[in-house]
């Protein structure tokens, strides 16, 4: 936990250092530019370099994901700014880090000479992930400028979907065959010079590259050199197909603790891998999504996007909102006579919907997790909706016991209690049947439970809780 706090500290002081050498940059700048001096052109000139030379050497000594939350971090002109000092050779690599809404305002700000040369120095699986965003005319160069395997891995990567294995894969691999003996093997990984990052077992296949096995590199070293890679290595593997759902595989590599599992087509021909990076940037991207999804924004937004973007991007699940608000306001208008009579039903209403809201938001988080995790399915979905019922029932029931009791403390009439404990336990009880089925019905017809569940709940909670409370009320009150 020390370890994660001194990170953040220091992204953060990485941060306000760059944020200090830009606004030294530009104040010491503007003081000389109004200065009469001689040889003014020349002076302002090597305070432009010691200043700028100051910032890059900061840059440079960071990490390509730590210039990646610094860019992210900042206005667009200074964002553009620290974006000139990078190093050229480095491009590529920040590109990869950065937010999607971010790397968008990079690119357009780089020329295709620029953008050609932060391509190339990135490995086939990592240009998938770029590709989308490069232009056509940049896109078409780059493809040129690959080799036959190469040009022909990256296509056949751009035909997965994103949310799959294939899209996630990496073609760095090491292979060897099941004949050979161990010294063998190590003296051809010595050959090498180095390996693929997250190696941790090497891909045994035939000559005609059908997987075999694995050989972990832990059974490799404390095994007898003499013997063949066929007897010490492991027969049964993790193995994925490209086609197969990320989310899968991200699961199997949580449950079985794997680092790389190998990627093979129909005929168990080996065509990849999947690493343990690659699964934890999708995770995290998922976890991003869904939390952008439930507050019903439709993608990922750069901090300093301009206010028309924003807009866009937030309008829609705001639109959405304000129907619900008003179906709310039309069901509390039903009932103005019986709170123009009663005037405490005005102050207590907003209590029942609020806690409806709030209870059925956990019944959905629940369901939504459930739901990502394959654990929910007919066979326990009568078991899963008397449960909710139940915690319903019973929250209902205490909660609203309570609040009966404060509502006859502050009014003085028992009636009143009882029909707040009563609108109160309907309420939760509409707000658990809400929160399993709304996100079981999107998760029906094909669509992402996460998205806009949250508002969909509160729309039901506030009404129904409105209708229920001022409805009991009417009926026994008046």
């Amino acid at each position: 936990m020390a370890d994660i706090q001194e990170s953040k500290d220091s992204l953060s002081e990485n941060l306000q250092q760059v944020i200090t050498l830009l606004e030294k940059h530009r104040l010491v700048e503007n003081l000389v530019h109004k200065q009469e001096m001689q040889n003014h052109d020349l002076v302002e000139s090597l305070v432009h370099r010691q200043n700028i030379y100051e910032l890059q050497k900061k840059l440079d000594l960071l990490h390509p994901a730590d210039v990646a939350y610094i860019l992210e971090a900042l206005p667009l002109e200074q964002r553009l700014d620290v974006w000139e000092l990078v190093k050229a050779e480095r491009d590529g690599e920040i590109l990869l880090e950065v937010s999607d809404a971010v790397r968008q305002t990079l690119i357009a700000d780089m020329d295709s000479e620029e953008l050609l040369a932060a391509a190339e120095q990135l490995d086939t699986d990592e240009l998938a992930d770029l590709v989308p965003d490069l232009p056509k005319d940049v896109l078409q160069d780059l493809l040129d400028s690959l080799d036959s395997q190469n040009r022909e891995r990256l296509q056949s990567a751009l035909l997965y979907p994103d949310e799959s294995v294939g899209a996630l894969m990496d073609f760095d691999i090491i292979t060897i065959r099941e004949d050979v003996t161990l010294e063998v093997a190590l003296r051809y990984l010595r050959r090498l010079g180095s390996l693929p990052n997250h190696t941790d077992k090497l891909f045994v296949v035939d000559r005609h590259d059908i997987l075999q096995g694995v050989l972990p590199l832990k059974r490799m070293v404390v095994s007898d050199l003499d013997a063949n890679v066929a007897d010490v290595m492991a027969m049964e593997a993790v193995v994925f197909h490209p086609e197969d759902i990320a989310d899968e595989a991200a699961k199997a590599f949580e449950r079985y603790d794997l680092v790389t599992a190998p990627v093979v087509d129909d005929n168990n021909k080996l065509v990849g891998r999947i690493t343990v990076d690659a699964v934890m940037d999708f995770i995290r991207h998922e976890a991003e999504s869904d939390k952008l999804s439930m507050a019903g924004l439709r993608e990922e937004e750069d901090f300093f996007a301009s206010i028309w973007k924003s807009v866009q991007n937030r309008w829609a699940w705001l639109a959405i909102n304000l129907v619900t608000a008003l179906v709310a306001s039309r069901v509390i208008g039903l009932f103005e006579e019986s709170i123009e009579r009663i005037v405490a039903l005005a102050a207590l209403m907003p209590i029942v919907a609020g806690i409806g809201g709030n209870s059925g938001n956990q019944t959905t988080t629940m369901i939504v997790r459930g739901l990502a995790l394959g654990q929910i399915a007919s066979h326990n979905m009568k078991s899963l909706i008397t449960k909710e019922l139940g915690v319903a029932l019973l929250n209902g029931l205490l909660w609203g016991g309570v609040l009966g009791l404060i509502a006859y403390a502050l009014y003085g009439s028992y009636q009143l209690g009882l029909v707040m404990m009563s609108a109160m336990t309907l309420n939760l009880l509409l707000a658990a049947i809400m929160g399993v089925m709304i996100p079981l019905v999107m998760n029906k017809i094909g669509r992402d439970p996460a998205v806009g569940s949250s508002v969909l709940i509160t729309a039901m909670t506030d009404s129904g809780g409105f209708f229920i409370f001022l409805g009991l009320a009417t009926i026994f009150l008046l």
